[in-house]
């Protein structure tokens, strides 16, 4: 085991973010799951209230992305964790804002290592050209209740995975990340943006500053392939109070709520 790939504790965890970083109430570290969200998923279909619950995985074995895409892992290389957040307060659409708020807080918690993140509309975090994290928000179908599952690279390698496209703090140049630090920031900054989401009703002034300022996509001429495999190409101009992507195709506006997109040029002035 390197230098950096150490088992997180979860005791200090508790003493250092339990009651200072709002929402969270409960955090548990395990050795090995298949997949936290899935986890918390069905500890809300038991009938358990899973919001400010955080489960942290040192292993993965059936990680999940966007689609139905697998997550690759690899022991204490990573901080791979889920969160749940009761949403019963905020109107249904505009959760989609979580996602985008997690992001928010992953770029701000690795500004940290000196590693300067930016976002990839609706779930990625790219640094360096390559992926860093990954986000992926389901509802607990038993709750008002959004379960927030995210992968953060810290020294896993692209070549551990043959996975082409992924990178990593240690990749990017860090020299020795500390997962415990990070994990705890990370919290912090999850919970501070998940309290104002909630506060303002889901639709957080500051929240949706912060997250154009912190855009790869704003500006960029984009693919997006849609549900069901159609497609559409145009400038990304904004997000809307949903959280929804609004791109101009040729001066036919269109929202996109779900989809992927890829990356095709900036936009001419």
């Amino acid at each position: 085991m390197t230098a950096e790939r150490v088992p997180l504790d979860e005791a200090a965890l508790r003493v250092d973010v339990l009651g200072t970083s709002r929402p969270w109430r409960r955090i548990d570290v395990v050795a090995e799951t298949g997949s936290t969200n899935a986890d918390l998923i069905a500890r809300a279909g038991r009938g358990e209230a899973v919001d400010g619950a955080v489960l942290i995985a040192e292993n993965q074995t059936a990680g999940r992305g966007r689609q139905g895409r697998s997550w690759s892992a690899v022991p204490y290389a990573q901080i791979t964790m889920s969160v749940g957040v009761d949403a019963a307060s905020v109107p249904s659409q505009a959760w989609g804002w979580l996602p985008l708020a997690t992001g928010v807080a992953i770029v701000d918690a690795v500004a940290d290592t000196g590693v300067r993140a930016g976002l990839k509309w609706p779930n990625d975090v790219l640094a360096g050209g390559g992926k860093l994290a990954g986000i992926l928000a389901e509802v607990a179908a038993a709750r008002r209740e959004v379960v927030i599952g995210l992968g953060l690279n810290v020294s896993l390698r692209g070549s551990e995975i043959r996975v082409p496209g992924v990178t990593s703090l240690v990749e990017l140049g860090v020299p020795a990340p500390d997962r415990h630090g990070l994990t705890r920031r990370l919290l912090h900054e999850l919970g501070r943006r998940v309290e104002a989401w909630r506060r303002s009703g889901g639709v957080d002034p500051g929240l949706i500053a912060d997250y154009r300022a912190r855009s790869l996509t704003l500006g960029m001429t984009v693919r997006a392939i849609l549900p069901g495999g159609r497609e559409i190409v145009g400038v990304a101009r904004d997000i809307d109070d949903e959280g929804r992507l609004d791109i101009d195709a040729d001066g036919h506006p269109a929202k996109v709520s779900a989809g992927d997109i890829v990356h095709l040029r900036p936009a001419r002035p």
